[in-house]
């Protein structure tokens, strides 16, 4: 299937500044947002902490359950709605403590003398030691970290070293605006977003690949034709594989985001944002990052940019 005419020739090199303060804007948004907040939404996962599920007969309201639980004094408190239907929620405190063992029990009984009997269940009930959930925070940054060296050695061994670094350079630009979109939009950061990120990486990655592989091809066919020449050659070539695979990917991952219910939604918007991101960065800051630290090439690259698409 051919979505883009074998002829297209769009200028990618000549408007990658432009590309880079759409990036910098982005990503100091989500860093603003962070600070505003006061640092990332963690869930019970990395923060420590009990998470009670509870399903209502009927459908009812966040402060009319925390109202019922105000007995029970548990100080800082987080309700909040549990997919589509008004009659699910997420209970949460900080408590993590022994104390807290029989908690959900003494939940249930609080919100059935405001409900009624047997209009209340709890479906679900997690505990995280604060201790524990710093451990689980520090390895999923590791695991991150890990990937990205990887990723590094990789590339350097495949291509060139400043292949490697135009690669990772784009993976944390992808991971970056996905974090900051969590900050943006209050979404809690879990393990499962953990292994989203991972995902992105490898999907980002791979779209980086196609492009640099061809970028590879074309230097031998076309080396005459200057390096930012054989940039934007490369990358009109791959245009169509790129929208095509990422176009039939969002179409998956959307339907996920939409149907799939509340636990796996911060999943899927984990890669919703990812896969936009990083196909935009396989054009905007995968490839022209290339071009950095080599003045004949970047004065080439800067006569594109009065150029027409």
């Amino acid at each position: 299937m051919q979505l883009i005419k074998p002829d297209i020739n769009i200028n990618f090199v000549g408007k990658r500044k432009i590309a880079a303060i759409f990036s910098v804007l982005v990503i100091l948004a989500g860093i603003a947002s962070l600070i505003i907040k006061g640092g990332p939404n963690y869930g019970v996962d990395f923060a420590g902490g009990t998470l009670v599920q509870t399903q209502f007969a009927e459908a009812t309201d966040a402060a009319t359950i925390k109202e019922a639980l105000a007995p029970l004094n548990l100080g800082a408190m987080v309700v909040q709605q549990f997919g589509e239907e008004a009659n699910e929620f997420l209970i949460r405190t900080q408590e993590s403590d022994s104390a807290l063992k029989g908690l959900s029990q003494n939940m249930l009984i609080e919100l059935e003398k405001q409900y009624g009997t047997g209009q209340v269940e709890i479906r679900r009930t997690e505990m995280v030691g604060p201790q524990v959930g710093k451990d689980l925070r520090e390895k999923g940054l590791m695991a991150l970290l890990y990937a990205m060296i990887g990723i590094l050695i990789y590339i350097s061994w495949r291509f060139e070293f400043r292949f490697a670094v135009g690669a990772i350079t784009a993976l944390i630009h992808d991971v970056l605006i996905t974090f900051g979109a969590f900050s943006v939009f209050n979404k809690e950061i879990d393990l499962p977003i953990i292994a989203a990120f991972l995902a992105i990486i490898g999907y980002s990655l791979n779209d980086t690949i196609i492009v640099y592989d061809r970028i590879r091809e074309n230097r031998s066919k076309h080396g005459r034709d200057g390096f930012p020449a054989i940039i934007n050659r490369s990358i009109n070539e791959t245009l169509s594989r790129t929208i095509l695979t990422s176009g039939t990917t969002l179409l998956v991952v959307a339907a996920l985001f939409i149907f799939g219910g509340g636990v796996i939604h911060n999943f899927a918007f984990a890669l919703l944002v990812g896969i936009l991101v990083g196909t935009y960065s396989s054009v905007y800051v995968a490839s022209p990052v290339l071009l950095l630290g080599n003045k004949e090439e970047d004065k080439t690259a800067n006569s594109l940019e009065g150029s027409q698409a």
